[in-house]
C-alpha cells in the first residue's frame, strides 16, 4: 500500500466526486465558462469534496490515536462513547444555549466528548480482564447510556426528531460557508503527526513509557483531546459517520505495521478514499436521490467490521 498509489486514488476520485451529482457539470461547460457550473462547482461541488476528504482524515487518525493509546485494535470514537458524548453535549447547547452558532456548539460538544473518552479510559484502567472483544464491549455500553440519557432529555424538551436528522451524517447539505469549521482538523493532524512517535510509546504501557522517560499521562490528555476536537467539529458540522475511525486503521495496520509515525499520512489518506468511495456509492446508488453518508458507511463499515473481526479471532485461535 503505496502513498504515491493512494495519492493517485485520491485524485481520481475527487475528479469523479466533482462531477456526480443531479445537476451535470462537464469539462466542457467549464471550459465554456458556463455561469452556472462554476457557480455550482465553487458553492455545493467543491465545499463537499473538501467536507469528504477532511472528514476521512480526521476520523480515521482519531482512530489510529485511540487504538494506540487504547492498546486495543476495536477502539475508536464510535466504540469509546466519544460520540455518543458529544451528541450528548450538541443537545444541552440545543436545549440550553439556543442563540449559539456552530463554533459554541462544537466547543459543548468538545467538552462532553473529552469527559466521556476520560471516563472510558479511567474505567479501562481499572479493568484487569482487557480482551481484545471485551475493551470496545465497555465502550459501547458506556456509549448506550449516554445515549440513553440524551434520547431521553431530547423527548422531554420535544427535540427527539431534529435531534436525530441532525446527527445522521450527510454532506448533501454542505455548501460554502456552511464547511469552514471542518479546517480546524487540519492543524490537529499536524498536532498527532508531531506526536506520532509519542503516542507509539505510549501504546506500549504506562511503565514502559516512563522508563524511557515519557511524560505518559500528558502524552495521552493531547491525545484525547485531538480525538475529541475533531469528532465534535466533525459531529457538530456533518453529523454522526460510524465505523471509519475503526476500520481504517485497522486495514493500514494489517500492511504497515503498528508505528503510528509511519502509518499516519497513510492512514489518513486511505480514510479520505474510502469515505469519497461511500460518497459516490450514495450519490449513484438510487440517483438522483442521495443516500446518507452515515448509512452507506454504516453497512460497508459493518461488513468489514465483521471480517476483522473474525480475523482477528482466527489469528488468536
Amino acid at each position: 500500500m503505496k502513498k504515491s498509489y493512494l495519492i493517485r486514488t485520491m485524485v481520481i476520485l475527487t475528479t469523479i466526486s466533482l462531477f456526480v451529482g443531479v445537476s451535470d457539470i462537464s469539462i466542457q461547460d467549464l471550459i465554456n465558462i458556463d455561469k452556472d457550473a462554476w457557480n455550482l462547482l465553487y458553492i455545493s461541488r467543491i465545499p463537499r469534496v473538501i467536507s469528504v476528504i477532511v472528514t476521512g482524515v480526521g476520523m480515521s487518525i482519531c482512530g489510529l490515536i485511540m487504538q494506540q493509546i487504547g492498546r486495543n485494535k476495536f477502539v475508536s470514537p464510535s466504540t469509546a462513547a466519544t460520540m455518543d458524548s458529544a451528541k450528548l453535549g450538541f443537545l444541552i447547547s440545543m436545549i440550553f444555549f439556543t442563540s449559539l452558532n456552530n463554533i459554541g456548539r462544537m466547543l459543548i460538544s468538545f467538552v462532553f466528548s473529552l469527559i466521556g473518552t476520560f471516563l472510558f479510559m479511567f474505567l479501562l484502567r481499572k479493568i484487569k480482564f482487557k480482551n481484545v472483544i471485551f475493551v470496545p464491549l465497555i465502550g459501547i455500553l458506556l456509549g448506550n447510556l449516554i445515549d440513553s440519557i440524551t434520547t431521553f432529555f431530547a423527548y422531554r424538551h420535544n427535540l427527539l426528531q431534529a435531534l436525530n436528522s441532525y446527527m445522521v451524517g450527510d454532506f448533501s447539505l454542505v455548501i460554502k460557508g456552511r464547511y469552514e469549521l471542518l479546517f480546524l482538523t487540519i492543524p490537529l493532524v499536524i498536532l498527532a503527526y508531531i506526536y506520532a512517535n509519542k503516542f507509539t510509546i505510549a501504546g506500549m504501557g504506562e511503565d514502559f513509557s516512563k522508563n524511557l522517560g515519557l511524560n505518559y499521562k500528558r502524552v495521552v490528555s493531547i491525545g484525547l483531546i485531538i480525538v475529541s476536537l475533531v469528532t465534535a467539529a466533525i459531529l457538530v458540522t456533518i453529523g454522526s459517520v460510524p465505523f471509519l475511525g475503526l476500520i481504517v486503521p485497522n486495514i493500514v495496520s494489517i500492511y504497515k505495521g503498528d508505528n503510528v509515525r509511519k502509518t499516519i499520512w497513510e492512514t489518513a489518506i486511505f480514510g479520505a478514499n474510502f469515505l469519497l468511495i461511500c460518497d459516490i456509492i450514495s450519490r449513484v446508488v438510487i440517483y438522483p436521490y442521495v443516500i446518507s453518508i452515515g448509512l452507506t458507511v454504516g453497512v460497508v463499515g459493518s461488513l468489514i467490521f465483521l471480517a476483522l473481526l473474525l480475523r482477528r479471532v482466527k489469528l488468536e485461535n
